[in-house]
């Protein structure tokens, strides 16, 4: 594999997100949350943006965000790329390795809702510890549905295993990151 260095933000960097910009755009076509939308969700200090980056260039990045409070607070895995050449190396997995650690020093818990039209997807997320759930969910402004997948950072978190709770999670994290500031 190749070496990588990881690195997350918390406030917006216009530089390293020229780097980013390419392989968001490349991996998600459609459904993407705008620039400005992103920008806001780390202004109003809910989102996070990691990348993977290899000889200082940008191969892999993440979009996650916060939801919840105090105790009972997620991470949600919002997007997740690597850049297509470099798919099948297993830098998706060293990705989500190095949010787990970060979610697990940050935070407590992630979860991620991926489309069930995308099998390919859901077996890379399986193969790395993700549990998929039963609940499908259709969002107006996403042409397919999504089915939640969770991630369980401890043994001692109890997840519901349904995905409807995962989901009330991602919509008030989807309400509160497309909300003007």
């Amino acid at each position: 594999m190749l070496e990588l260095e990881f690195t997350t933000i918390e406030e917006w960097d216009e530089a390293l997100w020229a780097r980013i910009e390419r392989i968001y755009h490349e991996a998600f076509q459609s459904g993407a949350k705008t620039k400005a939308i992103l920008h806001s969700m780390l202004d109003r200090k809910i989102g996070y943006l990691h990348a993977g980056m290899h000889h200082g260039e940008v191969v892999a990045m993440a979009v996650t965000g916060l939801e919840g409070k105090a105790a009972d607070r997620i991470l949600i895995i919002d997007y997740l790329a690597v850049e297509q050449k470099l798919r099948g190396l297993s830098i998706g997995t060293w990705m989500l390795k190095q949010i787990r650690a970060w979610a697990l020093r940050e935070h407590r818990e992630a979860e991620f809702g991926t489309t069930v039209a995308h099998q390919e997807r859901i077996q890379f997320w399986q193969r790395n510890g993700f549990i998929l759930t039963s609940y499908v969910h259709q969002y107006r402004m996403v042409p397919e549905p999504y089915q939640a997948m969770m991630l369980p950072l401890d043994t001692s978190t109890h997840v519901p295993d349904d995905g409807e709770a995962l989901f009330r999670y991602i919509n008030a994290f989807h309400k509160v990151a497309y909300r003007k500031s």
